[in-house]
């Protein structure tokens, strides 16, 4: 006899599978970067691919430039640049050996007085760059480029002298921090989910979540975005969300944000692919070329922080 009850639900063709979506966006829109990060990550595709695209942005001086990061344009080597391609090399099991040896005598070259780095360096000048990206002659050191830099370096076990100062400035600028904003947040987790001091780290991010949560940088309910401020100088609807500090379950920042905030972000997460299958930029966009370069980075960064959480399987 024939079972009773409800019919089973017809396959999912892969063409309405969001993976399936993104892949052909990336093939469409992206650079060859991208389109190889996509294959690693996504289509069992290796890892020398992706180096030898990588190399097309690396200079003589142990930098990177070439637009590696669409929003400072030109071909001189930034810290931005090289931060950007550390996460490549790092995401592709790559970031050791000469090739970050003379990645890290670049940072050494371009550090300011206390040994960190700047956001951009005055070399920009004369080249296109984003109006919200100040270029100035004496740049102070940052959080936001420095705190991801040395994060990727201590997490790959990469030892050299120039992080033994880099550490102690990114410690000195998380624990002086008391009004901050979303990147600069994201930037000083970056650095505490991979120092060595763990303790020392799980205090400093406690005491970081609460701070998130009195100054209300995530966004905690998505249909409500009009109760959470934007930071000053964001684009307007530039809200951070609890999947952007906490990009992965191991991350110290999970622990600020409840199952149900969580899931409500990654639910948000998931609905933002648009009808062509990527993910939009959410930051300011100042040319066409930007945003266009921008959005398979995002959307490959989209992808990755649902997979973590097992919102699919690619």
């Amino acid at each position: 006899m024939p079972e009773t009850g409800a019919s089973p639900l017809p396959p999912v063709s892969p063409a309405r599978t969001p993976l399936f979506r993104a892949e052909q966006f990336v093939w469409l829109t992206a650079r060859v970067l991208e389109q190889r990060l996509f294959a690693f990550h996504f289509l069992n595709g290796g890892a020398d691919p992706v180096e030898t695209a990588l190399d097309a942005y690396r200079n003589e001086d142990g930098g990177y430039g070439h637009a590696l990061e669409p929003d400072l344009r030109g071909p001189v080597s930034q810290p931005l640049h090289t931060g950007h391609a550390l996460r490549v090399l790092d995401a592709v099991g790559r970031c050791g050996g000469q090739r970050v040896e003379r990645v890290c005598r670049y940072l050494t070259s371009v550090s300011t007085s206390d040994g960190a780095l700047p956001a951009i360096h005055p070399s920009q000048r004369g080249y296109p760059a984003a109006p919200f990206i100040p270029i100035v002659d004496n740049p102070p050191s940052e959080l936001l480029a420095t705190g991801p830099v040395v994060g990727l370096l201590h997490r790959n076990e990469v030892w050299h002298a120039w992080l033994f100062r880099a550490t102690d400035f990114c410690w000195q600028a998380v624990n002086g921090l008391e009004k901050s904003h979303p990147y600069e947040v994201e930037a000083a987790v970056a650095f505490l989910d991979s120092v060595p001091d763990r303790p020392r780290a799980e205090a400093a991010a406690d005491r970081l979540g609460r701070l998130v949560r009195e100054q209300r940088l995530a966004a905690l309910d998505p249909e409500r975005l009009d109760e959470y401020p934007v930071a000053p100088g964001y684009a307007p609807g530039e809200h951070h969300f609890p999947h952007d500090f906490a990009r992965t379950p191991r991350s110290l920042a999970r622990a600020w944000f409840t199952d149900e905030e969580m899931t409500r972000s990654l639910d948000f997460l998931a609905a933002e692919q648009q009808e062509d299958g990527g993910w939009p930029v959410r930051w300011r966009q100042w040319a066409p070329g930007t945003a266009l370069e921008a959005r398979p980075m995002v959307t490959i960064e989209a992808l990755r922080t649902l997979r973590a959480y097992g919102r699919f399987v690619g």
